[in-house]
């Protein structure tokens, strides 16, 4: 079973086998406390409050995941007792029948919440002062996360992973900066601004459809997802952590920020009294659609990629910001906005949010290729799944039959996640 994650860390690898089971681990240098001997713990972790662990206490396996959901996490009941691992083709050595275990869940002997994501009560502050301490708030979650003189950003040229970006750039001897999109994609020029404004060393991943197409397989393996705009996104997403893993072994990932300052454009035509409710729903959504994607894409490399956003500081106060500090007069995220004021490119804090791969100019270019090479009849006969989901696009059918060459036909997927109004054809 870790042979099938060895992927996950090379820079070490443990196996406790003691009376009431055995559990291993495999790690990377940012990763290097992932066991404990003494007390038999083994840990998946990558920034502050973000776990997968196991534990045989007593001859018994206790196993916790972290509240969000950031580290992964499945199991399975098996003839040999419970059997878990970080990634699913680890248990389908052992398995077909497989569960993702619950965000802010523990287990031992029976599973039971430990933490609930909950409505919180709005501040009542001025705007001012809300965004200087969001502001801190963030900066202490990069820096808390910086082991090293040298770290790495996934940077789109966003809001989001700019302000990670700039707020991590002044407490490191180098920091290294990756982008990836198509050529002349909005991406690689907004990363490239802001790399010239907090001086970062920038590398450029520039692709093509061949590219994209070269290592989707890849990216399904290690994303274990046929669900189309993850499988999207996670192409160039994919492409860029494989080109910071030669420089870096951690990284960080602006994901979460849109979920708590409501950055997509869907949000804006939400009746303002649900808008709270929206985000929550959306929040609970990530650890098996986005959350997701940015684990496989740095664990595919090695690497450990540091969620800013997600910090549980930052994540408790973001949730008693008001909303109409979030989406104001049509602008997305405008508190975040006000925070990183006067540290980021005029032209990067006023930029409209745009999805992973329309800013990486992916866009339609995958979903076209899909459409030339599979016929109406064929998408009529096979979009309908043993288990009975609906496959929505032809492009999700070229998704899908990857996925069933790299694992089987799997008749359970309970633990895979689609996203959430993904369009139809």
């Amino acid at each position: 079973m870790l042979d099938k994650i060895v992927h996950r860390g090379k820079a070490g690898r443990k196996i406790i086998d003691i009376e009431g089971g055995t559990i291993g681990v495999v790690w990377t240098t940012p990763q290097k406390d992932s066991v404990s001997e003494e007390e038999n713990i083994v840990r998946d972790s990558a920034s502050s409050g973000h776990f997968a662990q196991a534990q045989i206490k007593d001859g018994d396996l206790l196993l916790m995941r972290d509240p969000l959901g950031v580290a992964p996490l499945y199991y399975s009941h098996t003839r040999d007792g419970l059997c878990f691992a970080s990634e699913v083709k680890s248990l389908l050595e052992v398995t077909r029948t497989i569960h993702e275990f619950p965000p802010g869940c523990k287990y031992n002997g029976g599973m039971e919440p430990y933490f609930c994501l909950e409505k919180m009560l709005p501040l009542r502050e001025p705007s001012e002062h809300i965004a200087k301490e969001l502001r801190k708030r963030l900066a202490t979650s990069v820096k808390t996360c910086i082991t090293s003189n040298v770290m790495g950003t996934w940077l789109s040229g966003g809001l989001d992973s700019s302000a990670l970006a700039a707020l991590a750039s002044p407490h490191v001897d180098t920091l290294h900066t990756f982008a990836a999109g198509l050529c002349d994609a909005p991406d690689l020029e907004h990363a490239q601004a802001v790399a010239d404004f907090i001086g970062s060393t920038h590398h450029e991943v520039v692709v093509t459809l061949d590219d994209l197409l070269s290592v989707l397989s890849k990216v399904i393996y290690h994303l274990e997802s046929f669900d189309a705009l993850l499988v999207r996104s996670s192409m160039t997403n994919y492409l860029a952590a494989e080109a910071a893993s030669q420089y870096v072994s951690a990284v960080f990932s602006g994901e979460g920020s849109d979920e708590l300052f409501a950055g997509y454009s869907y949000l804006k035509s939400v009746d303002s009294a649900l808008l709270a409710d929206e985000l929550l729903d959306i929040i609970k959504r990530l650890h098996n659609t986005a959350l997701q994607r940015v684990d496989r894409c740095a664990s595919a490399h090695s690497t450990v990629a540091h969620l800013g956003f997600l910090d549980p500081e930052v994540v408790s106060y973001a949730l008693q910001i008001p909303h109409e500090y979030k989406l104001c007069n049509t602008v997305e995220k405008w508190i975040l906005r006000r925070a990183m004021h006067g540290s980021l490119p005029e032209r990067v804090l006023t930029r409209e949010k745009a999805k992973f791969w329309e800013g990486a100019g992916v866009s339609e270019l995958v979903a076209q290729h899909a459409n030339s090479h599979i016929s109406d009849e064929e998408f009529r006969h096979e979009r309908y799944l043993p288990n009975g989901w609906e496959l929505h696009t032809k492009e999700e059918l070229m998704y899908y039959r990857i996925f069933c060459e790299e694992f089987g036909e799997l008749e359970d997927l309970s633990w895979m996640g689609r996203t959430k109004g993904a369009p139809r054809q």
